[in-house]
């Protein structure tokens, strides 16, 4: 039989410097912030606007894709967690009376990035920051700012899913096939891991498991899934090239609005299909209508909003600087 499966095993950590962990996540969050940056410039320079406005509009982008994925993720997915654990909501910390930071100055805590974050959580949290970015910046519109920023957000998305790829979390279904992806990572956790193998560290243990002939069983017993990260990345990707297509090739950016409408509709219907491929990210809750969870329904009001911003009736006269 051939074999078309993929044994996926690497660290989500490119380098820990005194404690604190650069981590592959981390690192895609730069990428799409930078490449976003640079689309935007190129995107204000054909519609003639001082680039000097792209500084500060960022500014609000990183830190509302912050604050609203970490909330998205507290208040749509987790929040029974994290009612017990308020500290960790804003703070990359996790508890663990095993560990310490800080060389051991505080001691129970470990420090781990943001690993929870939900992406309708950091859209609701962008298109609150832009209104109050044109509260203080007063050169265009809301919905021309939209128009335009969620050409550079859906090439973002790219990374983002490629970031949770190296996380090897927001796995796939069980594929019930030799095709798919071996994620051991979310199979055994660090101390199953290192309890299995009785290895000192998890990533010795993570390897003995994926390549050593004593641990074959164990790897067995890892099923295959799909990827579903790669499958929301390429389609992503899609998203953004249509996106790029209609700013540069049509008029329809003069349109206020359906940029904006056109990528609410792409995005989320793929966030949608996706979602029947990926396992539950709550427990008990992936079928909480239907056949539909958490991730779906979030999605359906966001598609409708996109359609409705792009076939709604708007007057040519509008006012520059008006919604």
């Amino acid at each position: 039989m051939i074999q078309l499966g993929i044994t996926w095993n690497p660290s989500p950590e490119i380098v820990n410097i005194f404690g604190v962990s650069v981590r592959y996540y981390g690192l895609m969050f730069v990428v799409a912030f930078i490449l976003g940056a640079h689309l935007l410039k190129k995107i204000y320079k054909n519609d003639k606007v001082n680039v000097d406005y792209i500084e500060p509009l960022f500014m609000y982008v990183v830190i509302a894709t912050i604050i609203g994925a970490r909330l998205g993720e507290v208040f749509f997915y987790s929040w029974d967690y994290y009612q017990n654990h308020l500290l960790e909501i804003l703070l990359p910390i996790s508890k663990n009376p095993k560990e310490s930071m800080l060389f051991g100055i505080i001691e129970g805590y470990e420090f781990i990035g943001f690993r929870g974050l939900a992406s309708h959580g950091a859209a609701i949290g962008i298109i609150l920051a832009m209104y109050f970015y044109i509260r203080k910046y007063k050169y265009k519109s809301l919905m021309w700012i939209l128009d335009r920023i969620v050409i550079p957000v859906a090439s973002g998305a790219i990374f983002v899913r490629i970031g949770n790829l190296m996380n090897s979390e927001i796995v796939g279904k069980i594929t019930n096939s030799n095709f798919g992806f071996q994620f051991i990572r979310d199979k055994y956790s660090a101390y199953e891991a290192m309890y299995i193998t009785k290895a000192k560290t998890a990533e010795k243990a993570y390897d003995l498991i994926e390549n050593s002939p004593r641990f074959k069983q164990y790897l067995a017993d890892v099923p295959f899934r799909y990827p579903t990260q790669l499958f929301e990345s390429g389609s992503y990707l899609i998203v953004f090239l249509v996106l790029w297509f209609v700013y540069w090739k049509t008029d329809k950016k003069n349109k206020k609005g359906y940029i904006f409408g056109l990528f609410m509709v792409l995005l989320w219907s793929v966030r949608f299909g996706i979602e029947f491929f990926k396992e539950a990210q709550i427990e008990n809750r992936e079928d909480w209508v239907g056949v539909l969870n958490t991730g779906q329904l979030l999605s359906i009001p966001m598609v409708l909003v996109g359609f409705y911003f792009m076939f709604r009736k708007v007057k040519t006269s509008q006012n520059e600087y008006k919604i």
